[in-house]
């Protein structure tokens, strides 16, 4: 494994997931918690800083990532309780959740005083205070030495209004040199305007790509050098849709990383990259997250199932 490391910054939580058929069962997951564990599967360094409780929960959040080589970064304040969010699947398996969950980042952590390659960050971590506005002072201090990746992945039911939440996004948007985003999150954020043409305004005026996921359509990528690509998503039995744009994201930092574009100091080559190392690398996320909505839960695929899948 590579001594360089990803540092992932957002929300760990526990999914208890609730189906047609009245099952119940009970998933770590919360959007960058699935990234870093995604990208240990895939033989990336990944740490995870995060707001977890003392109790059972955290116990079991901890346990499940580090069992696939995450790190779980520690600080000194912990949370009350460790989130929960519930998953409600529909007919088709897909998800719509309720949250219950209070988010924070520690004052200082125990890290490595190496930069990291890449800082992701995204979803309910980056949007709800306070830790919000620790996750945004965070992305600007590591900017000069990393990668910035951002994946918005929008919780209408804790982020208030598409009005209210356009300018952070933005901003984050703004900071990032990758950013990956549903069509489902641009419609509720920017009804109206299609997806494609807010990747390419997007790419103007900051990220080098911008990804829209369509789910089981495939993906559509744009980069600041002007290309315009689209990728078709395999075909396959979807068990649900948990976590499957999680391990997207994480394949997109995967592809990225062995393609030698991430690090500040590769900003120039990721903003001309060629188009066709983009499309070889959506391909290959493609069929990461169709693994992943094989089987039930955010339950990434490793290298080894990739390669030999």
């Amino acid at each position: 494994m590579s001594q360089a490391r990803a540092l992932v910054v957002g929300e760990a939580l526990v999914d208890i997931v609730r189906r047609t058929d009245g099952s119940v069962s009970e998933h770590v997951g919360g959007s960058p918690a699935n990234v870093a564990l995604g990208l240990a599967r895939l033989g990336r360094r990944a740490d995870l800083l995060t707001w977890l409780g003392a109790d059972a929960y955290g116990a079991l959040v901890v346990r499940h990532l580090e069992a696939s080589g995450v790190s779980v970064l520690r600080g000194a304040e912990t949370a009350i309780s460790t989130p929960i969010a519930t998953a409600h699947l529909d007919a088709e398996g897909a998800a719509t959740y309720d949250f219950d969950l209070v988010w924070d980042l520690p004052h200082s952590w125990d890290e490595s005083a190496e930069p990291p390659l890449v800082l992701h960050t995204g979803s309910i971590g980056a949007a709800l205070q306070p830790g919000a506005q620790k996750v945004a002072r965070l992305v600007e201090a590591r900017r000069p030495t990393s990668t910035i990746t951002y994946d918005p992945n929008l919780r209408p039911a804790l982020m208030g209004s598409p009005q209210d939440t356009l300018p952070l996004v933005e901003s984050l948007v703004l900071q990032s040199d990758v950013v990956k985003v549903s069509d489902e999150d641009l419609a509720w954020l920017l009804p109206g305007v299609a997806p494609a043409e807010i990747a390419e305004e997007w790419t103007r005026r900051g990220p080098s790509l911008v990804v829209v996921t369509h789910g089981g359509k495939g993906a559509f990528a744009s980069t600041r050098s002007g290309a315009r690509l689209m990728v078709a998503a395999p075909a396959v039995q979807v068990a649900d849709t948990v976590g499957a744009g999680d391990s997207f994201m994480s394949g997109l930092i995967d592809g990225l990383w062995d393609a030698g574009l991430l690090g500040a100091d590769r900003r120039e080559q990721l903003r001309d990259v060629d188009p066709g190392t983009v499309e070889a690398i959506l391909e290959r996320c493609a069929r990461i997250a169709a693994i992943t909505v094989s089987r039930p839960g955010a339950n990434p695929p490793t290298r080894g199932e990739l390669d030999h899948g």
